[in-house]
């Protein structure tokens, strides 16, 4: 008798456990990678942290999937901002079952990664802004920013028309990002009546820039542009100053860090760069984002961490509202996505993935520190 009690008593008790594990979901798992470690960790970081800010909030909401409670869990990766890395990391997150992809960082990184997802049928948004990125016919490519097309056309038109730079030299690093939007300002300059009076190149590991500062320095511009990063930028512009280049410096949102800023010193001011959206003051909930980003982490956000948080919740509002984590559910609504999130009140792909809000700010560095010049807000067609 006590022996058919203990087989019901045992049979109850995993039928609850069953019951019970039919109530809770599996973890939604969310792939990322990034560089967070070498020279531009400090960017993965920042992205790496508004991602984890949003899926926390997300846990705490509750959100339910196929009516169980969703558990959303980040799985990152440092691809070392290497495009080899890269593609190897990308075939990790998918072997590790990830549902979606929220990177990479950097395009070089993001474009031969984006094939690898495309095959596995994964939704990525990445934080790439080369145009290459969704020109590639992908249905799964989706931006984080605006991208370097619509940046490109705002920073050549500025430069023109508010510095009143005739004249222009370039520089590149020759990486997706810094000649992507390096060749975009190009075009813009031109078309806005300017003249390349020098077009040159260097690496995102160079530290040396006083050969090509010098045959630019015989061209005479009336400003000078580089497509790439702080790491590379900080230096130049103290060469600059040494070879007694007057021009400004203008650049993209990479330079537009307290890293440049460091890395350039006592030459840092007058230096221009551009950033895809506006301030964080300026954002539909930046400063409630910003307080909220440094409870949790005790430091204010960088610049990449509140587009990193709508990337997140974009991917997290398509999968609750298409009911389900499975990639070929939710696509179609992340691609008929419409909501405000901190960085913008309307939030919207358009048919290749880009964003349809073109935002884009000037910033200046006035005593050491970076100052809004103007921004430019329009809807693409």
């Amino acid at each position: 008798m006590k022996f058919r009690t203990t087989l019901k008593l045992v049979a109850a008790s995993l039928a609850a456990a069953g019951v019970a594990a039919a109530a809770q979901a599996a973890d939604i798992k969310f792939g990322f990678a990034a560089p967070l470690t070498g020279p531009q960790s400090h960017y993965g970081e920042d992205m790496q942290n508004g991602l984890n800010l949003a899926l926390e909030e997300a846990n705490k909401k509750g959100i339910k999937i196929d009516g169980k409670p969703a558990t959303f869990v980040l799985v990152s990766r440092d691809d070392q901002a290497d495009p080899r890395v890269g593609v190897q990391v990308a075939q990790q997150l998918v072997d590790q079952d990830v549902v979606g992809i929220l990177g990479h960082f950097n395009s070089g990184t993001t474009i031969p990664a984006s094939r690898v997802y495309h095959e596995a049928g994964l939704p990525q948004i990445a934080m790439a802004t080369s145009p290459e990125y969704t020109k590639q016919g992908y249905e799964t490519t989706f931006r984080m920013m605006t991208s370097d097309t619509q940046q490109g056309a705002a920073v050549g038109k500025f430069m023109v028309e508010k510095l009143n730079a005739k004249k222009v030299a370039i520089i590149d690093d020759r990486t997706a990002y810094g000649q992507g939007l390096a060749d975009e300002v190009e075009k813009a300059v031109k078309a806005a009546g300017g003249q390349i009076v020098r077009r040159e190149y260097t690496t995102d590991k160079a530290n040396d820039f006083t050969a090509i500062l010098t045959n630019i320095k015989g061209a005479a511009p009336d400003a000078i542009f580089y497509g790439g990063l702080d790491a590379q930028s900080g230096p130049m512009k103290r060469q600059l100053a040494t070879l007694g280049l007057k021009a400004p410096l203008v650049s993209g949102e990479m330079t537009r860090s307290d890293t440049f800023i460091k890395l350039a010193g006592d030459a840092a001011d007058g230096t221009y760069a551009s950033l895809a959206g506006v301030p964080l003051d300026k954002m539909a909930a930046g400063k409630d984002f910003e307080q909220r980003y440094q409870a949790r982490f005790k430091k204010a956000p960088g610049v990449y961490a509140p587009y990193a948080y709508d990337g997140a919740w974009n991917m997290i509002t398509a999968i609750e509202q298409a009911g389900s984590a499975k990639p070929e559910k939710y696509l179609p609504a992340l691609a008929k996505l419409n909501r405000k999130g901190a960085t913008s009140e309307h939030i919207s792909y358009d048919a290749n993935g880009d964003l349809k809000e073109i935002s884009v700010t000037i910033y200046e560095v006035k005593n050491g520190k970076w100052e809004m010049v103007e921004t430019m807000v329009s809807q693409a067609n």
